[in-house]
């Protein structure tokens, strides 16, 4: 069991197990919406970044502990591009990370440019070019939406608070051999969609002490995988008392980070392309006083819904 892992889920969104069903609740920021950035490397990444409304000439931002969780494992960043550009990128970077954030997951340029992404993955995956895709929390739930097309929600009260993960092979482990089939088929009949019951694999759940919901889980068939946990926190975010920051549970993030990273054989066309879109070309400006991010990096991007 991994101990004190944060989520900083409000109430109004989890990616949740009930007695019914699994169900994700989506969230909708009044003044935010997502789209892309890229993080590419010696691996290359994706991830994206979530567009502000603001007085300034910049319109976009993506914390900076993504950026560092990721570059943590040897990955470069990069600032995403307009639609016509996205297949074309698609070529050049080696993953995509949706990260977490405050908009809807069916109606912004982060659901829009995170479809694309998706189902490029999906053909490149299977014509043998291997891609690999990490969703944290709001990019968790918006994978459930494109493998299923549904949007399914709940209410749980897990927003601020660190919890162990309980993984799903030590309660099959620990729990009496005349009640393992049981539990296990009940973790497969909540999920209320059988997309998702034959495309994901649960990995871990977490309890608000009332409803049961997947924190972890991954594809069976494609390198796809989401957390509704923050692994990014742990080693770069203070604003928060409450965020574990023990040596262990660091450790077990950087693997994580390292994992997620050193997948794919993508590259740009030349190191005069890269350089010119590595997040390099941005100032990360200090943000904790007034944020729940240390750092965000801000800049204007042109979005096209």
């Amino acid at each position: 069991m991994i101990n004190l892992i944060y989520f900083t889920t409000p109430q109004k969104k989890i990616f949740s197990v009930s007695r019914d069903n699994i169900c994700i609740n989506k969230r909708y920021g009044r003044h935010s919406k997502h789209i892309f950035a890229f993080l590419f490397a010696s691996p290359c990444l994706l991830v994206s970044s979530q567009c502000i409304i603001t007085y300034s000439m910049k319109n976009s931002y993506i914390a900076a502990s993504y950026v560092k969780f990721l570059e943590s494992a040897g990955a470069h960043v990069v600032i995403n591009k307009s639609d016509d550009e996205y297949r074309r990128l698609f070529k050049s970077i080696n993953r995509v990370l949706f990260p977490g954030g405050g908009v809807s997951i069916e109606s912004s340029g982060y659901s829009k440019a995170a479809g694309i992404f998706y189902r490029l993955a999906l053909e490149a995956n299977s014509n043998g070019d291997y891609f690999p895709i990490w969703g944290t929390c709001l990019g968790f739930e918006l994978l459930t939406l494109l493998t299923s097309g549904k949007l399914l929600l709940s209410h749980t009260n897990t927003s601020g608070i660190a919890l162990p993960l309980n993984f799903t092979d030590g309660k099959e482990k620990n729990t009496p051999s005349y009640l393992r089939k049981q539990c296990l088929i009940h973790v497969l009949i909540v999920w209320n969609s059988e997309t998702l019951k034959s495309f994901y694999r649960v990995l871990s759940t977490n309890t608000d002490g009332q409803n049961e919901f997947v924190s972890t889980m991954e594809a069976y068939n494609f390198p796809i995988y989401a957390t509704q946990w923050h692994p990014e926190k742990n080693a770069f975010e203070w604003t928060r008392p409450y965020i574990p920051h023990m040596p262990s549970v660091i450790k077990t993030t950087f693997y994580m980070a390292y994992f997620f990273s050193r997948k794919s054989f993508h590259s740009f066309p030349s190191t005069e392309e890269e350089e010119k879109a590595l997040i390099y070309n941005y100032k990360p400006e200090y943000t904790g006083t007034q944020s729940a991010f240390e750092q965000k990096y801000f800049f204007l991007i042109r979005i096209i819904l």
